[in-house]
């Protein structure tokens, strides 16, 4: 039987002049200008959480701060599968990738709200905002069709 999906919520989030925040994996340290070394915030779904509820723990685990209100929701759930190498080993090798349920957010708050050392393992180790339209080429490559439809949808709120 092949492994399932793991339930997931993402991040798209906003400032006000309409960039995003991505952020550095702490186990890619070097990956300052490489594809894959940054990310959107997302992390699991808890049995029975509701996805709009876990986007607001996710968001304030992994960047430090809930200062943000959700602007829109993608209407459809994205999945991305882990690369052959990666199955048995990422996400606790139950999983052989991820069902993501994506909300685009409005940051109501000042970039020093954003703390990633709450954390006692924290996923990331830098943080900065982009464009929309560059998440693509930051994303690895699994993640890379994921991230081209969030910037194709949510481009309204880049504006």
């Amino acid at each position: 039987m092949p492994l399932p999906y793991r339930a997931n919520v993402g991040v798209v989030l906003f400032n006000a002049q309409g960039h995003v925040l991505v952020a550095r994996r702490a186990d890619m340290p070097n990956a300052e200008g490489a594809p894959g070394g940054w990310q959107l915030p997302q992390g699991g779904i808890d049995a029975e959480e509701d996805p709009a509820v876990a986007v607001f723990r996710e968001m304030e685990e992994e960047i430090g701060t809930r200062n943000a209100r959700i602007i829109a929701e993608h209407p459809e759930w994205l999945h991305y599968d882990l690369p052959a190498e990666l199955i048995g080993k990422a996400l606790g090798g139950k999983y052989r990738g991820q069902k993501q349920k994506w909300y685009a957010m409005r940051f109501l708050g000042k970039d020093h709200e954003i703390r990633l050392d709450l954390d006692p393992h924290p996923e990331f180790d830098a943080w900065r905002w982009v464009t929309l339209a560059s998440l693509p080429r930051l994303a690895v490559a699994f993640k890379r069709e994921i991230y081209a439809v969030l910037a194709r949808d949510f481009a309204r709120f880049a504006a």
